[in-house]
């Protein structure tokens, strides 16, 4: 996921508040496109900020094979479906659509997205975790374009990669030797949960427990476990002995372990696919890893982002737009895409291609993917982020035990899904 983004889903759970039950009846209301009895109609795409490259000759394509004219707009993807809730009911909104995975429960509740028509063959293509963020309640609502994962990026000035801590333990221990020679070691945002998840998955905290079927299951709640509170103490041991910076800690803390890692002033740190070309445009000499071993010797995980492609129900050219989809997110322009965006595809067979393996980045975001699990894509997340982020921020800074705010959080996030849940 890219800088902002946990702000930017907070922002998202306000308007779900303010607009649940905004979105239209049917397929048929609004419009941002029309049909035409003597041709393919029109289409308008909102693809991802500064993607459209990679789809750019399967557009031309499509336009070909189905006699239709296709206009693409960029827009951050992470902002899109705040954007079809106001565009939509205007008939300014798009027929497709490019958003989180973790967003798609939302959008189905709301009326946003139409239900697709995918055989089985088709869903198998895709990874299945990745196919799995676009189910809900069996129903199949888009497609997987990319998948993203954290992984560890380190300075290769500062350590050499058979030098490199293998666990967090090592990590700290090496954070102390570099902080006595006024740099930083290993730095993550561990004060906010998309990140610090990993830890928490390690220690067997979790967000919600799973059904017998597999679905989230909202009232089991596992952010003040055992294993939460061991994650949450350990955590908070990397801040209290002075090893994050005090500016690495809420929504600006990205850009405090951007710019101590761009200036060559930390030796790692956790981020995403987003900085590949940031980090390499500052000058950086940098690797990229999976993540760490936790000190009780398991994995440690990450959230698992999934970009997909979804019709809106705001379309009138819903038949065409699904089939765009489909077209769109095969595997030859899967392919296409990634060759340009260097986005790792969701595609089984992409993954295990030589193509992907023989690039180092792309390798690493892979691996950790197979470690990763994807972020409840259930509305009752929206209740969770800003609960569990007070909670380790003031846990991370001294303020408050971690069995204290963790309980305090899992009772906020229990009353906000249950008052929501009235309206």
């Amino acid at each position: 996921m890219k800088k902002g983004w946990v702000k930017l889903l907070a922002v998202s759970a306000v308007m779900l508040v303010a607009l649940t039950g905004c979105g239209p009846s049917n397929s048929s209301s609004g419009s941002s496109s029309k049909n035409d009895s003597k041709s393919g109609g029109k289409l308008l795409v909102w693809e991802d900020k500064d993607k459209s490259q990679g789809i750019k000759s399967a557009v031309k394509e499509f336009e070909k094979e189905n006699n239709v004219k296709v206009k693409v707009v960029e827009k951050t993807y992470a902002d899109q479906l705040k954007q079809l809730r106001l565009d939509g009911p205007a008939g300014t909104g798009p027929d497709i659509i490019t958003i989180p995975g973790d967003q798609i429960g939302t959008a189905v509740t709301e009326g946003l997205l139409k239900e697709l028509k995918v055989s089985k063959s088709t869903q198998a293509m895709y990874t299945d975790s990745a196919m799995e963020s676009q189910i809900i309640n069996g129903k199949v609502y888009g497609l997987p374009k990319a998948v993203e994962s954290t992984v560890l990026f380190y300075n290769k000035k500062l350590v050499s990669e058979k030098d490199l801590p293998q666990t967090t333990e090592e990590w700290y221990t090496f954070s102390k030797e570099q902080r006595a020679k006024g740099k930083y070691g290993l730095l993550a945002l561990w004060d906010q949960i998309y990140y610090a998840q990993g830890v928490f998955s390690g220690y067997d905290g979790y967000i919600f427990g799973k059904k017998t079927n597999g679905s989230y299951n909202a009232k089991d709640i596992g952010l003040n476990n055992k294993g939460s509170v061991a994650a949450a103490t350990y955590i908070s041991k990397f801040y209290k002995d002075g090893l994050f910076p005090k500016g690495i800690l809420g929504d600006k803390g990205i850009n405090v372990l951007d710019s101590l890692f761009t200036e060559g002033k930390a030796a790692a740190v956790i981020s995403g696919p987003w900085n590949f070309e940031p980090y390499k445009k500052a000058g950086i000499d940098y690797g990229v890893v999976q993540l760490p071993k936790l000190a009780n010797g398991k994995q440690m995980s990450s959230f698992i982002g999934v970009k997909s492609y979804n019709v809106s129900t705001y379309s009138k050219n819903s038949e065409m737009a699904e089939k765009f989809v489909k077209f769109i997110a095969n595997k030859k322009n899967s392919k296409k895409r990634y060759d340009i965006t260097k986005e790792v595809p969701a595609i089984k067979s992409l993954v295990d291609s030589s193509a992907v393996k023989n690039d180092v980045n792309a390798e690493a975001v892979a691996q950790q993917s197979q470690n990763a699990e994807l972020t409840p894509n259930i509305t009752e997340m929206d209740q969770v982020w800003t609960p569990i982020n007070n909670a380790l921020q003031v846990i991370t800074t001294g303020k408050s035990t971690p069995q204290k705010a963790l309980d305090s959080a899992v009772s906020q996030i229990n009353s906000a899904i249950k008052a929501n849940g009235k309206k």
